[in-house]
């Protein structure tokens, strides 16, 4: 399948929905080119990766790696292309009415689990209300909480009746974290035994080692071209490519931009992606000291976001704001202290009564990422010299997710993807009804009734307006301290054709690559 041949776009009426697809289209100014189709199918591809997902339950994936994989084994209503706008998944079309009450979904026929059952309306209910459900704990649920109702008046038809109009939707319906699970399937089956309708199946896992997947010869789009893909788990990306030059990996995306400049060879090209994901160091507002806005206000001023960038990314990236989707692009120096201004951190310590200085365990990922290490050092000895001290605890993975998760952290050095709506981006976070609103660690009656504004409007330059006083509350509160946006680096072998890199980092691509 590839991003040409996805049928027509669904049909969306004025209010609420279209808006959410004409941003979508509007807010990637930066076009890629379309899957290149060249090469003959078949064959195997290894793609070289730092960590074993931690999860294979796609509706509670927030793992990089795990999100990779997921993506190439469900489906969902609704996908992004290469450019990310908004087009045709499970659903062939959809409508909303013309008050944006009401959207109808009309489903593709013959689309299969991998396990041979048939897919149909009663697993989209199934699989809505699920994610819905407090008690599934699914990352996406605050995402459906304008659907106050589900019908199925047949196999292919799914009518959604939501309480208010909500242009984010359909941008929310392509991630991942709303696949489309079959309504005889459990987490726990699916953690050993994924299900899904996507281009691959699951062939093989060697815990810590590698997962295969094998391509889905029932799949309902354009068959994969490959006849497997192997994640192969290699610790470190310098090791990574010492196995590319040795011809044992083909494919790796990476994230330190030191490493991929060794990457590149003669036999391996590199190819630079800009991403919607975002560095920060989030705090928990709701914890010991960092719940004095003057404190999160003093490690505001204290950080220069450029000299993290430069120390750890070489540079390679720029400074943000909290909305990184370029149709609603925050403005990095709208911010109290877009420079670092340490006099003005003292002031603002010494407003807490905390002129002694303070204290802030952080936790940080180890693997996951390149740079992780690095910005948590840079940030510490730029917070060391405004009196306020980063008690660093480095994590694998894994663990730093379970933290991370849980909210069991003060603060946390953290890469977090972005999206190309915002309301997708922040809503669950920064709204007191927010499913991942513990995570964030800050809300407010003003930014509740902000995001309801923003998920209402149809106008794109009301919706611009409200989401630029979204990140103005988040940076005068200093909810987090965002830092940059940085790039991927897909290094490929000069046999793998076909592959396209996106700006949200998905590897949906996949599915058009070839090896020669």
């Amino acid at each position: 399948m590839n991003g040409g041949n996805r049928g027509a776009r669904g049909a969306l009426a004025a209010v609420g929905l279209a808006a959410a697809v004409a941003l979508t289209i509007t807010g990637c100014s930066s076009a890629k080119p379309s899957p290149t189709e060249a090469g003959a199918a078949g064959g195997s591809l290894v793609v070289g990766v730092t960590s074993d997902p931690d999860t294979l339950f796609p509706w509670k994936a927030t793992q990089f790696q795990a999100v990779n994989v997921l993506q190439n084994l469900y489906g969902t209503l609704t996908e992004f292309d290469a450019d990310l706008n908004v087009v045709p998944g499970l659903a062939e079309s959809w409508e909303a009415s013309e008050d944006g009450l009401t959207v109808t979904f009309t489903l593709r026929e013959g689309v299969t689990f991998a396990d041979g059952s048939t897919f149909g309306s009663e697993d989209v209910k199934f699989s809505l209300e699920a994610i819905a459900a407090e008690a599934t704990a699914a990352v996406a649920r605050t995402s459906l909480a304008s659907v106050a109702g589900i019908e199925t008046p047949d196999e292919q038809t799914v009518v959604l009746t939501l309480s208010a109009p909500d242009a984010a939707l359909p941008a929310n319906l392509a991630v991942i974290n709303m696949a489309m699970l079959s309504s005889d399937d459990t987490e726990a089956e699916l953690n050993t035994t994924p299900n899904g309708t996507g281009p691959f199946v699951l062939e093989d896992r060697k815990a810590s080692q590698s997962l295969t997947l094998a391509k889905n010869d029932a799949y309902w789009g354009d068959a994969a071209k490959l006849d497997t893909v192997e994640f192969r788990v290699i610790p470190d990306e310098s090791s990574i490519v010492s196995a590319m030059q040795s011809g044992n990996v083909q494919l790796a995306v990476f994230d330190d931009p030191l490493v991929a400049q060794t990457a590149e060879s003669g036999t391996v090209s590199v190819e630079k992606t800009p991403q919607l994901s975002y560095h920060a160091l989030q705090l928990n507002a709701r914890r010991g000291d960092l719940a004095d806005v003057n404190v999160r206000l003093a490690i505001q001023c204290a950080v220069d976001r450029q000299e993290v960038l430069d120390t750890a990314a070489l540079g390679e990236g720029e400074v943000t704001g909290p909305i990184t989707s370029p149709a609603y692009r925050s403005d990095p120096d709208a911010r109290p202290c877009p420079e670092r201004d340490l006099d003005k951190a003292a002031k603002y310590l010494d407003k807490a009564g905390k002129s002694d200085g303070v204290t802030i365990k952080t936790i940080v990922s180890q693997g996951e990422y390149a740079t992780s290490v690095n910005e948590a050092q840079n940030l510490k000895a730029q917070l060391a010299e405004a009196n306020i001290t980063l008690e660093l605890e480095v994590l694998e993975s894994g663990a730093f997710v379970d933290r991370w998760i849980a909210a069991d952290f003060d603060a946390a050095v953290a890469l977090n993807g972005g999206r190309p709506d915002p309301d997708g981006m922040y809503g669950r976070y920064f709204t007191s009804t927010g499913n991942l609103n513990q995570v964030a660690g800050y809300s407010s009656p003003e930014l509740d009734a902000l995001f309801a504004e923003g998920k209402q409007s149809s106008d794109p330059d009301e919706r611009k307006d409200i989401y630029a006083q979204i990140s103005e509350n988040l940076e005068d509160n200093a909810a987090w301290i965002w830092l940059f946006t940085s790039y991927s680096y897909t290094a490929a072998s000069s046999e793998v054709q076909g592959f396209t890199p996106m700006a949200n980092g998905s590897l949906q691509y996949l599915r058009t690559t070839t090896v020669n």
